[in-house]
């Protein structure tokens, strides 16, 4: 009983708190932009199901907590439908109803009745606040508590790998890939994981020498501690820098944000990288996690945290610290996620908006239910895949078989 109460808090407990945490603020987002444009809104809602608080402020607004933490919501006012983007019958409709309830000009207040622009913001709010949250995080604890620099000093070379025929050697500095200039060994190791096939070149200091290599990464399933078992892009090389390279940095406060946008910017570069090399065919489809290979991340996070230090304060800041930088990152991949130009995202109402803007009229209703329709097939077997990966990755199917067997 106590070691099932136990795996609930660390793993389930941690994700939904941080789940809810950044969906709240991607919702937030909307809200305020919608606000400063004057949308009228009737409720802001952080978890579903049955409401254990509800206050309705001045402005007619229902700030409500439900008690699933699953996320949350923001609901305006005159919302037809899930897609949000009624056609010209609707809009017609919702604009005749309002004005006999508020007379001439009730409908300005509402959102469909706003520019295109304004609507068009206020949807890329809610992706921006996720970015933002990140790059604030990110800054936070550049400024406290800095970062390690880990230059990328080889330490191990594996007989007869891309490495080794490459020509690496022990005590070799990379101190650049492709033409880029590398500060960290984690820089090169997340080049060569998403380059799987493809010739990579290095820049590398060997004594008073600078020395041009090539090596192709080959690519070899692993058990990650945090994300299980995957196939990544490996050259068979060690990086082990000594204690005499490691220099630890603290940024001020204009540094940190640019080393915050930097950092963003490089998790939304290696995604598209990745999905790329997914869509060419040249990277398996085995990183993808739904909510079951998230929260065992969280879960595995959440005790190397615990178990780094035993003191209760030592504990409580890498219990904090591991949440809020595993939160800036997932923060990243759902704002990602919801610029993609799938109806029922963000950035399918972007993709509507964009038609209207340019047609004058919006789209019509059965195209709209089309792309809803499609858009939900699609988020389906996106989720079916996720955790078909998740449960491969926790050997449910080993575990099965042996059962039978």
């Amino acid at each position: 009983m106590l070691g099932a109460l136990g795996q609930i808090l660390i793993y389930i407990v941690p994700f939904l708190l941080v789940l809810t945490f950044i969906v709240t603020i991607h919702e937030l987002g909307h809200f305020l932009v919608a606000r400063a444009f004057g949308v009228k809104v009737d409720r802001f809602a952080i978890g579903f199901g049955r409401a254990i608080f509800s206050r309705t402020d001045r402005h007619g607004i229902e700030w409500r907590l439900g008690w699933m933490p699953l996320g949350g919501y923001v609901k305006f006012s005159g919302d037809l439908d899930a897609s949000s983007v009624p056609d010209q019958a609707g809009l017609a409709e919702l604009r005749r109803r309002l004005v006999a309830q508020g007379g001439a000009g009730a409908e300005r207040d509402y959102f469909h009745f706003k520019p295109v622009w304004q609507r068009a913001l206020i949807v890329v709010a809610g992706p921006a606040a996720n970015f933002i949250l990140a790059i604030s995080i990110f800054t936070l604890v550049f400024m406290t508590i800095g970062t390690q620099i880990r230059p990328a000093r080889v330490a191990q070379i594996q007989a007869g790998s891309p490495a080794a025929a490459a020509g690496f050697q022990v005590g070799d500095l990379i101190t650049g890939v492709n033409g880029r200039t590398v500060r960290d060994g984690g820089e090169v190791t997340q080049t060569v994981m998403l380059s799987t096939g493809d010739p990579v070149r290095f820049t590398v200091e060997r004594g008073a020498q600078t020395v041009e290599l090539v090596a192709v990464p080959e690519r070899r399933e692993e058990n990650d501690p945090i994300a299980g078992r995957i196939k990544v892009g490996r050259i068979g090389l060690g990086l082990g820098a000594s204690q005499a390279d490691v220099r630890h940095l603290r940024y001020g406060p204009l540094e940190a944000v640019t080393e915050g946008v930097r950092q963003t910017g490089e998790i939304i570069g290696s995604t598209l990288t990745y999905l790329g090399r997914l869509v060419t065919g040249r990277e398996s489809g085995d990183q993808f996690s739904g909510p079951l290979g998230i929260a065992k991340a969280t879960g595995a996070l959440t005790t190397a945290a615990v178990e780094a230090d035993p003191a209760p304060q030592a504990m409580a800041l890498n219990l904090l610290l591991t949440l809020t930088s595993f939160a800036a990152i997932l923060s990243i991949g759902i704002g990602f996620l919801n610029l993609l130009p799938i109806p029922v995202l963000d950035g399918g109402h972007l993709l509507f908006y964009g038609y209207e803007a340019v047609a004058r009229r919006p789209v019509a209703a059965r195209y709209q239910e089309m792309g809803y329709r499609a858009g939900l097939a699609l988020l389906a077997g996106f989720m079916l895949f996720a955790t078909w990966n998740d449960l491969q990755k926790l050997n449910l199917f080993q575990f099965l078989g042996g059962l039978v067997s």
